[in-house]
């Protein structure tokens, strides 16, 4: 019998993720892992973090399967917390849920799960994960969830092969209803639950306060540019098939940069890297006929560049670079080599329908030019790249 150390959340997906585990026949045990004790910035109301430990020893009893703690606090804040304080300082905006999972739930955990006998560690992700055989090697293959509405394989992008070879996904292959009528049938503590919401295990946090433990407020202008700026006009649009030179994938895929001249001041804000690019609300902008969106952030001068309307130029782009030493591939075997271009779907953000673009792959790094234009492509989040359901690499956004 198998030992499987899963970990418990003190949620639905897990609760019912270890009882499936333990209706297939393995030695379940349940592990909560405590990552973070700070409260600043915290909304009161979404502080769910000591009520978690209760309800995970609450279902472990349930199951009747042992049940531990384990704190990683030290490791979250270093490889976690401190990585989106360092990126959000440069002006990017950084994924927190995709660094737990390769930094913590996948790594350290799986240290302290070892400890306990584990065999395998399971999560309550909505994936799945299979394996193959290629020239006589097991190769694990992660897969979107059944569960269209939940699936979970973006957050899981930056895992590697000796992850996943570690990783069960027990609810991968059912839809959130049923999870919820599962716990309710066998009465879990955890079945009306809401889902946990926020950063990974930080919870709902004000991030403007949050991020000023360490990052300092500073007043800086707003600035809005035209829809018609004559420099919009300037660069090329190259389309999908269109087979750009390397010079026009460059050319692309660079942000727009702007100065304080190419617009005029409408506002005040407290702080450059408190936003991001897409972002509407905490402008305090008003009188203008149509919304107004972040559209480029300037750190060193400390000026925030927004235009009008979800059509605005500044907000849309066609393509995207991503340098070469941030670029991951969970399927090494279908790696594109220098040179090469193939077409793949693609989700640069959680819950984004899947994009058809197409990869490039150049000396400095992955060029990914977009069928269709994309809404609020923002440096530091991540690109995932999937082939039908499966994930097959990843990597940040320059």
């Amino acid at each position: 019998m198998k030992r499987v150390v899963i970990g418990l959340s003190g949620g639905v997906d897990s609760s019912v993720a270890a009882y499936l585990l333990k209706e297939q026949g393995y030695d379940v045990v349940g592990l909560f892992m405590k990552n973070w004790h700070d409260t600043t910035g915290l909304i009161v109301s979404e502080c769910t973090a000591d009520d978690d430990v209760v309800f995970a020893e609450l279902v472990a009893r349930k199951l009747n399967i042992p049940f531990h703690t384990v704190d990683l606090s030290k490791e979250y804040r270093k490889r976690v917390v401190d990585y989106m304080f360092s990126e959000y300082e440069k002006g990017r905006t950084p994924n927190p849920d995709v660094l737990c999972n390769r930094e913590i739930k996948f790594d350290v955990f799986i240290d302290a799960a070892k400890e306990l006998g584990a065999e395998l560690v399971a999560t309550g992700h909505y994936c799945r994960k299979d394996e193959i055989t290629i020239n006589g090697k097991t190769v694990y293959r992660l897969l979107a969830g059944s569960d269209d509405n939940k699936d979970q394989s973006y957050f899981l992008c930056q895992l590697s092969q000796k992850q996943l070879k570690m990783a069960m996904f027990p609810i991968g292959d059912i839809e959130k209803p049923k999870v919820r009528k599962i716990a309710e049938e066998i009465e879990l503590a955890t079945a009306k639950r809401k889902d946990s919401q926020g950063i990974c295990f930080v919870g709902k946090v004000d991030l403007p306060v949050f991020l000023q433990q360490q990052l300092k407020a500073k007043e800086g202008d707003i600035i809005e540019i035209a829809k018609d700026a004559a420099f919009y006009n300037k660069r090329k649009d190259v389309l999908f098939d269109s087979n750009p030179s390397d010079e026009e994938l460059k050319d692309i895929a660079r942000p727009y940069y702007y100065f304080r001249g190419n617009g005029e001041v409408v506002g005040k804000h407290k702080g450059a890297h408190f936003y991001t690019i897409g972002q509407r609300k905490g402008l305090n902008v008003g009188g203008k006929k149509e919304p107004l969106f972040v559209i480029s952030t300037d750190i060193e001068n400390n000026i925030i560049y927004t235009g009008q309307g979800h059509d605005h130029p500044g907000l849309n782009r066609r393509a995207l670079f991503i340098n070469a030493n941030e670029v991951h591939w969970i399927r090494e075997d279908l790696r594109l080599n220098i040179g090469e271009s193939r077409d793949l779907m693609l989700r640069i953000r959680y819950r984004q329908k899947l994009q058809l673009a197409r990869l490039y792959n150049r000396n400095e790094g992955l060029y990914i030019l977009f069928k269709e234009k994309q809404r609020g492509i923002t440096s530091g989040q991540f690109a995932a790249f999937y082939l039908d359901d499966e994930l097959i690499g990843s990597g940040v956004i320059s």
